[in-house]
């Protein structure tokens, strides 16, 4: 089938015996493979018939899927050079994710299109958004990155079921106050405004993964480390928001639910109401930074994500470009590098990935030169690593111009030997989690 110009998609017999053995064995062996070690709801309800543009699949339950959905077949282009992994037992994703944060700010609308045209003929299907975005957020180019997304596939004319779309919902903030007339908030009221306007902006009819950008309530996010429990608040409950998303579901509007930024109480919580009540959606995915400089995942929402079937999706692999190598050239990147275009307007840039930090910029550098002693590049020296967890079902990163995006491709062939990994772990070692 010919997608575009450019664009033919051949299923290969190794996709083709993936998809079988994904829908009739994984499924049911649970512990099989790291990449698909789901657990099927207990409980089924009626499926609802999809209307003719959108994928012939079952639509999921609130419960999170049903086995008889469709694989995904948006990963089965004869040019595919980058691993694929179960999302869900019936969601298929590229390990690599485009994230569209700078779309529409940094990026321009054609530019953008280059990105995602590059993006998509080397094999990557899956594209990550949020409503807030691109940032740093204004007022006057909110909800751009959606749109200009929404635009690139009916440019192109990419069949839906072509790609995977994820996007996020604002949590509160007292500074956004343009989002849904402020202030934002997760209440059921919100949720279903926030997703009926990503929909109008794509211009589609649902959305593949739909996340909570940051919780309902007060924790340290964004490089903060302390707790401070006098800032806590009486948040909307962990029901209400999964009401809300499982009534998206149920309409057909979203497929699966994940959450971002947030902590092993949360994701408990949030499992816990949906075991509680069937009728809720179970989470399927956590986007959390995780990198080379910031490994808080494995010490707390690894064990709960690997025991509950949660998958990671790595937000950050390079650090914000730390990991590059780009900050420690004699121009300190460029005038135009992310960090350094829009100083003073990242609160990560400013926080944890400050290279002011003696700890930080001794950490980078000591990793940049690992990669450098064994002939690799420093990019993908760190996305490397991340896709090697097994708990990472994609990395999600993001790029600027096409040279950036084919660099971080071609990491997905390169391998981490022991004596790579030993000299990272002395690095680790000596430099534990700077950017937590």
């Amino acid at each position: 089938m010919v997608l575009s110009e450019g664009y033919a998609l051949r299923p290969t017999l190794e996709h083709i015996f993936s998809s079988v053995l994904t829908i009739f064995f994984f499924p049911r062996i649970p512990y099989l493979c790291l990449t698909t070690d789901w657990v099927l709801p207990r409980h089924s309800h009626e499926l609802l018939r999809r209307r003719s543009r959108r994928p012939p699949l079952c639509l999921p339950s609130r419960q999170g899927g049903n086995r008889l959905e469709r694989v995904q077949t948006a990963c089965s282009s004869a040019k595919m050079a980058i691993p694929l992994s179960n999302l869900t037992p019936s969601l298929l994703v590229s390990k690599l994710c485009l994230g569209t944060m700078t779309f529409g700010e940094q990026n321009s609308l054609s530019q953008s299109f280059k990105l995602l045209d590059k993006a998509f003929d080397s094999g990557i299907n899956f594209f990550d958004s949020a409503e807030m975005y691109p940032v740093p957020q204004r007022a006057e180019t909110q909800g751009r990155s959606e749109e200009y997304f929404g635009r690139w596939l009916r440019e192109r004319k990419i069949p839906r079921d072509r790609v995977v779309f994820a996007t996020k919902v604002s949590g509160p903030s007292g500074q956004m106050s343009w989002i849904r007339g402020g202030p934002t908030s997760l209440d059921g009221r919100n949720i279903k405004m926030a997703i009926d306007n990503s929909l109008l902006r794509l211009q589609t009819d649902y959305i593949d993964l739909y996340q909570l950008h940051w919780p309902d309530r007060y924790v340290p996010m964004f490089g903060e480390t302390d707790y401070d429990p006098v800032r806590q608040y009486s948040p909307v409950s962990f029901d209400e928001q999964l009401d809300a998303l499982g009534t998206a579901v149920d309409a057909g509007k979203i497929r699966f639910i994940g959450v971002s930024n947030e902590t092993p109480y949360g994701v408990m919580k949030f499992l816990q109401a949906a075991e509680n009540n069937p009728s809720y959606p179970r989470i399927a995915t956590v986007q959390n930074s995780y990198n080379l400089l910031c490994r808080n995942f494995d010490s707390g929402l690894a064990e709960c994500c690997h025991l509950e079937r949660v998958r990671l999706l790595a937000y950050s692999p390079l650090a914000m470009g730390l990991l590059s190598g780009k900050y420690m050239l004699p121009d300190g990147g460029g005038d135009d590098a992310r960090l350094n275009l829009f100083k003073g307007r990242y609160s990560e840039g400013e926080s944890r990935y400050n290279l002011s930090n003696h700890t930080i910029r001794e950490a980078t550098k000591a990793y940049v030169s690992i990669a450098e002693r064994y002939g690799i590049h420093p990019a993908s020296l760190a996305i490397a690593f991340v896709l090697r967890h097994p708990l990472v079902s994609s990395a999600i990163f993001g790029a600027t111009k096409l040279w950036q995006l084919e660099e971080i491709v071609n990491a997905c062939d390169t391998k981490l030997s022991s004596e790579i990994i030993a000299d990272i772990d002395e690095v680790h070692s000596r430099f534990p989690n700077p950017c937590s």
